[in-house]
């Protein structure tokens, strides 16, 4: 049994295909059952509830062998540690008495950076991986870049601006992945049981592409200008405030932005097993272009 967390989510949903498709009995831990497709609900065992929750994790590690663990978004949290180590207390303890032998995670790259000390979502979720791999399970943490799909995030500037933002230098090239390839990395490690230890599992798409090389891009495929623009950190910031998150979250979101703009996720080489197939123009194709014109 394979337990899936956060299985409404871009990268959950997706990986939910590929483990469907091979036959595996797979559990998910969703707030709301309705919210999963009815095909998905007819073929999984469901457990309501949210897994930062004790008796939840509990019920839903009984019996299982291999777990997907990926933190929800909170806005709204106090701070990263919070959003990140304090949720998946509960799981870790859970770990320990129950059957778990294997762990997938999403987490950052820039473990072992001198950026990563302060580098907000990023320190949270390496903080989260150091909390997973102390209970002795064996884990793959799969260290992401930033993910193509958050572009999504800025359609409404694409459209009436033709303008995407950011606070990070426009000619900085940097590894960018799509939820795409991200799920099916994961369900490849889900899906074999054979594997030990604990490691990270980068997965950097398969070129470094600058904001600036991506405008150009979208501009080809959209059919209009698009142009990208740094902004100062400090707006950057200020924009997750007016959206509600709290400043401790914001924060967080600033302190990123920053480490990576000063090269935190420039700190692994690509290789043969750490590059995914998705090409940034394909995403655009495939689902930036869809989204944009709905």
């Amino acid at each position: 049994m394979i337990v899936v967390t956060a299985p409404t989510s871009k990268i959950g949903s997706q990986l939910l295909n590929h483990l469907l498709a091979a036959n595996r009995p797979v559990r998910v831990i969703a707030r709301d059952a309705s919210t999963l497709p009815a095909e998905t609900r007819a073929r999984v065992d469901i457990i309501e509830g949210s897994h930062g929750d004790a008796a939840t994790v509990q019920r839903a590690f009984a019996g299982a062998r291999s777990l997907f663990w990926l933190v929800p978004a909170n806005p709204k949290a106090t701070d990263v540690t919070q959003a990140y180590v304090d949720f998946s207390r509960p799981a870790a303890a859970a770990i320990k008495t129950s059957g778990i032998t294997q762990v997938v995670d999403i987490t950052a790259l820039g473990r072992g950076t001198p950026q990563a000390a302060n580098a907000g979502y990023v320190t949270g979720s390496l903080a989260m991986d150091d909390l997973i791999a102390a209970t002795g399970v064996h884990l793959r943490a799969l260290a992401m870049p930033s993910f193509m799909d958050n572009l999504l995030m800025q359609l409404q500037p694409l459209r009436e601006q033709g303008r995407f933002f950011l606070p990070i230098a426009g000619d900085l090239p940097l590894p960018s992945c799509s939820t795409a390839d991200i799920a099916e990395v994961a369900a490849r490690w889900l899906l074999d049981d054979r594997w030990q230890g604990q490691q990270e599992v980068p997965v950097l798409g398969p070129e470094n592409i600058s904001f600036n090389h991506m405008a150009r891009i979208m501009s080809e495929v959209l059919g209009r200008d698009i142009a990208y623009q740094q902004i100062p950190l400090e707006a950057y910031q200020a924009q997750f405030l007016r959206f509600g998150f709290s400043e401790g979250m914001a924060e967080g979101m600033a302190a990123m932005a920053r480490a990576k703009g000063e090269g935190l996720d420039l700190g692994v080489v690509r290789t043969a097993d750490t590059r995914t197939s998705t090409h940034f123009r394909q995403w655009c194709e495939s689902i930036l272009k869809p989204a944009f014109l709905a």
